[in-house]
Formats: structure tokens, sequence, C-alpha cells
């Protein structure tokens, strides 16, 4: 019994994880995947960069609205992508408001290019044939 008079139940073991899939299981797809873009394949970086790839720019506000995501997780995710040279960020005054827009760069084009012709490797090399 433990303290206090009240019982207490054998704890269960979990069952074990499955075995991983060994790299060979996966084709040459596996031996490439460490070359995966990390910093673009987060959730909120890859929807900033994808939105940002079909329009010419956007504002602030607009994106933060369209990733349904908070301002300082906004601003986090789109320095990060600024200090790689992915996305400018460009801040202007429209009368006294601040405007803050955002635009993909040359070299974010490139990184999201290589990030998707490497996820469809991975696909084509997941799928059964």
């Amino acid at each position: 019994m433990a303290r206090g008079g009240a019982q207490t139940t054998p704890r269960r073991r979990r069952a074990a994880a499955p075995a991983p899939r060994p790299a060979a299981a996966l084709g040459g797809a596996a031996a490439a995947a460490p070359g995966l873009d990390r910093l673009i394949h987060e959730r909120v970086r890859l929807g900033i960069v994808s939105a940002l790839a079909v329009s010419p720019a956007l504002a602030f506000n607009d994106l933060k609205a369209l990733m349904r995501i908070t301002d300082g997780n906004l601003s986090v995710h789109a320095r990060r992508l600024e200090e790689a040279g992915y996305v400018s960020c460009e801040k202007t005054f429209v009368g006294r408001v601040p405007k803050t827009e955002y635009r993909l760069t040359p070299a974010g084009r490139q990184a999201l290019e290589r990030y998707l012709d490497h996820m469809e490797a991975l696909i084509r090399a997941a799928r059964p044939r």
C-alpha cells in the first residue's frame, strides 16, 4: 500500500517501438536525407517560403493571417529565413503606420526548389513500385 492507505496499481510497460527501417530499404533516398535543408523543413518556415514563392511580396499582417500564427512567431521564423538569405525584409512607413514586407530572394527560391526536388525523390523512393 502507498502512503495514506491508497492502493497502487502496477505500472504496465510500454510496447517497444518498431525498429526503424534500414537505410537500404529506402534506396538512395535515405542517403540523401541528411542533405535536407532543415531550415526550410520546419513547418512554419516552409509555409512562409511557399507563400512567398507564389506572391511577389507579402505584408507582415497578410503573412501572419495566412499562416495563422502570432506576431512573435512570425518575426522569429522570418528573421531566421532572412539571416539565411532566403527572404528579404523591407520596412517602410505609410503615413505614420509602419509596413513590413517580405519577398523571396533568388537564393530562397533555389533553396525551395532543392527542397522540393529532395522531397519528391524521397516520395518516389518510399512508394511501392
